[in-house]
C-alpha cells in the first residue's frame, strides 16, 4: 500500500500548480490533503478513482483537510470528538481493516508563540483521541504536525529555539506523542539524513537554499513495524511551501 500527505496551502491554487498531475502519477491508493482552505461546495473537483472525505474549517479559506482513497474504509469520523477543538476541520479518520488513518493538521503556534496554550490544549486532546484509538487497533498518523522535532529536522536550530515549531513545549509534546508507541518513519529508515525537509518559507528563497524544517510526518503504530517498506519526502514536487511526503506499508 501507498500513501502520500501533503500540505497544500490552498487547495484552489495548488491545482493550478500541479496537484492533480502529482496525484494521477503518483498512483497512491491514500492521499491525504492539509490546508485545503476550502469547502468542497466551492469548487467542483472530481478525483478519479478516488472517493472524498472533506473536514473544512467553520471559518472560510482557512485550515481544512481531505482524504483521498481509492478503497472504501470501513468507517469515517471528523474531529477528535472535542467540540472547542472541532470547528477548525483539522482531522479526518479513516478506518481500515488493519489500521486507522488519521490525517490530521495541527494547530501552529503561532509567531511570538501566541497560540501556543491552545497547541497544547490541542496535542493533549489529539493524543488522549490517538491513545484510544490505539485500544482498538494500530494507527497511521499523517499531515503537517508543525514541530520539527529534532535538530536535525531543520535547517538552523540554534536560531529557532523559542520560535513556533521548535519551541521546547512543542518538541515535548512531540516526545509525549511517540511515547504511545509510535515510530516516526522517516527517521525510522534514515535516522542520521540531513537536509532533508518538507517546508521552506516563501521568503528570502529559503526553498532554493534549502533552509527548510521537517514538519510533515508519518507515524505508525509499533505493531505496524514489521510492514513497512520505506519513508519518502519530495522535495522537487512544487505547488506549495510543504513537499509531499509518502509511506510504503506492505
Amino acid at each position: 500500500m501507498y500513501l502520500i500527505s501533503w500540505n497544500v496551502n490552498g487547495l484552489r491554487a495548488c491545482m493550478q500548480k500541479g496537484f492533480r498531475e502529482f496525484l494521477e502519477q503518483s498512483g497512491a491508493d491514500i492521499f491525504c490533503v492539509q490546508e485545503t482552505k476550502m469547502h468542497p461546495e466551492q469548487a467542483n473537483f472530481i478525483f478519479q478513482d478516488y472517493t472524498s472525505f472533506w473536514n473544512s474549517a467553520q471559518k472560510k479559506g482557512y485550515s481544512g483537510v481531505l482524504t483521498l482513497s481509492k478503497n472504501a474504509p470501513i468507517s469515517t469520523t471528523y474531529g477528535i470528538g472535542v467540540a472547542t477543538h472541532d470547528l477548525e476541520g483539522r482531522v479526518v479518520t479513516c478506518e481500515y481493516a488493519d489500521f486507522y488513518l488519521v490525517n490530521v493538521y495541527v494547530p501552529n503556534s503561532q509567531r511570538g508563540l501566541l497560540r501556543l496554550d491552545y497547541r497544547l490544549e490541542w496535542e493533549e486532546a489529539f493524543r488522549q483521541f490517538l491513545a484510544d484509538l490505539m485500544g482498538h487497533k494500530a494507527v497511521v498518523v499523517c499531515g503537517d504536525l508543525n514541530v520539527a522535532h529534532k535538530e536535525i529536522d531543520l535547517k538552523n536550530p540554534e536560531r529557532n529555539h523559542h520560535n513556533a515549531g521548535f519551541s521546547p513545549e512543542e518538541r515535548h509534546a512531540f516526545d509525549r506523542l511517540l511515547d504511545l508507541g509510535l515510530i516516526d518513519t522517516y527517521r525510522h529508515f534514515y535516522p542520521n539524513q540531513q537536509g532533508i525537509y518538507t517546508w521552506w518559507s516563501y521568503m528570502n528563497e529559503a526553498r532554493a537554499r534549502n533552509i527548510g524544517w521537517r514538519i510533515d510526518y508519518f507515524l505508525v503504530s509499533h505493531t505496524l513495524q514489521e510492514q513497512l517498506k520505506d519513508a519518502l519526502i519530495y522535495p522537487h514536487i512544487l505547488g506549495s511551501d510543504h513537499c509531499p511526503v509518502g509511506l510504503e506499508i506492505f
